[in-house]
């Protein structure tokens, strides 16, 4: 195949090319609007994911007063991408490894491991999620390759499990944008300072549990305050990882599908907001 080269006489490495060698581009953009991503995507909820089943019942929205009264409004539940998955596990873990997920919610990051051949475990505090998850995995993945989902509170099963990981995953509650259950141990219910508390201890002790020269991964959005003001749990995820040790790798923007975002741009803008679209990947290392 000839080779192409731009004005500066540099060869231009055309896309197909790093699709095919890493699924996606290996860049700081990932774009799940476009066309492949969009076809990997369907693809894996064709076989059987539902990754909200198992959090319909949950306590999921905030009470907002109303007139004197309180109203209980509910959100449409948040689930996250397998194809989003199947790239990051294809960069950062290597063939069979082994996965640690501290905060696992959904059967999706369980079942696209396994299915790719790595060894995933996860810790969700809510038993009807975990039931639910085993349920989807049994149904779509062969008895004897079964994620591993423990039921109980990170901060304290973590203290309990030995071995090591090749890579820590998660996508963690974004402080009270989504509140899980009102369980004791769910930090998605706490103030937040008791949540980075609770929270930079998880990280702590799941970066304890991974290799040396691992990394950990996680998908993460800013949450605003009460005032409208972003609490800046972007930058507090950073630190915490810093401060148990982890070096700050990698950095990607998640570009989001549109969906319902220009009918609330409007409503947004009356406070000058802007109507958010995208999420953080943050890339974590732990030098040998």
């Amino acid at each position: 195949m000839d080779k192409e080269f731009d004005l500066f006489g540099n060869e231009i490495v055309k896309d197909v090319i790093l699709r095919d060698k890493f699924i996606e581009p290996p860049f700081s953009v990932l774009d799940t609007k476009s066309g492949s991503w969009q076809t990997r995507k369907r693809a894996w909820l064709a076989k059987g994911i539902q990754s909200d089943i198992g959090r319909e019942s949950n306590t999921f929205g905030k009470f907002i007063p109303n007139k004197g009264k309180d109203r209980f409004t509910s959100i449409r539940v948040s689930t996250f991408d397998p194809a989003l998955c199947e790239v990051l596990y294809h960069w950062f873990c290597p063939d069979g490894g082994k996965i640690l997920d501290p905060f696992a919610g959904g059967s999706v990051r369980g079942i696209v491991a396994n299915y790719l051949g790595y060894k995933y475990t996860g810790i969700d505090i809510r038993q009807e999620q975990i039931d639910s998850n085993r349920e989807q995995a049994a149904d779509i993945l062969p008895v004897n390759n079964q994620p591993n989902w423990y039921v109980g509170d990170s901060n304290i099963l973590l203290d309990e499990m030995n071995g090591e990981y090749d890579l820590v995953f998660s996508c963690p509650p974004y402080a009270d944008l989504e509140v899980y259950s009102d369980l004791d141990g769910d930090i998605s219910n706490k103030p937040y300072t008791e949540f980075m508390e609770l929270y930079k201890s998880i990280i702590s002790k799941s970066c304890n549990l991974l290799k040396d020269g691992g990394y950990a991964c996680f998908v993460v959005g800013e949450v605003r305050d009460k005032k409208g003001n972003y609490i800046g749990f972007v930058p507090d995820t950073v630190k915490a990882f810093m401060d148990c040790g982890m070096k700050f790798y990698n950095e990607a923007i998640l570009l989001n599908q549109i969906g319902t975002a220009m009918m609330r741009a409007n409503g947004n803008m009356k406070s000058e907001k802007l109507v958010k679209v995208h999420q953080n990947v943050l890339v974590f290392r732990k030098q040998q």
